[in-house]
């Protein structure tokens, strides 16, 4: 099964955009729908059950307020290394690499107890 975890991030000017995220493949987009086709697209036709969960940005078990800020923070950051055609310190990356793993896991995490409360 292919689970694919779309997330809000929210970018300057209180741009909203999601991104789609799929074991290492992802793709963003200003929809939720854009970020999904995107993803799919580079994913090509799947082979099995495909489940889509769609979190929408609030703190939870699996995912805490804090580390959501400092994804945010983070990628605000890499962002404006990444236009200024700079890196961020090696200590920032390896911090946004952990985050991101984080998120993955704790989208990973959520779909699994959704997938248990629907065997109950």
């Amino acid at each position: 099964m292919t689970t694919i975890a779309i997330v809000p991030q929210t970018g300057g000017a209180a741009q909203k955009n999601y991104r789609a995220v799929a074991g290492a493949v992802h793709s963003e987009g200003g929809t939720v729908g854009e970020a999904l086709d995107a993803l799919t697209s580079k994913l090509g036709e799947p082979e099995g059950t495909t489940l889509v969960i769609v979190q929408r940005g609030r703190p939870d078990p699996f995912f805490s307020l804090a580390q959501q800020q400092r994804l945010e923070e983070l990628m605000a950051r890499w962002r404006q290394a990444r236009d200024g055609k700079t890196r961020l310190t090696q200590g920032e990356q390896a911090e946004l690499d952990s985050l991101v793993e984080a998120e993955l896991r704790a989208a990973k995490d959520r779909a699994a107890a959704m997938v248990n409360g629907l065997a109950s």
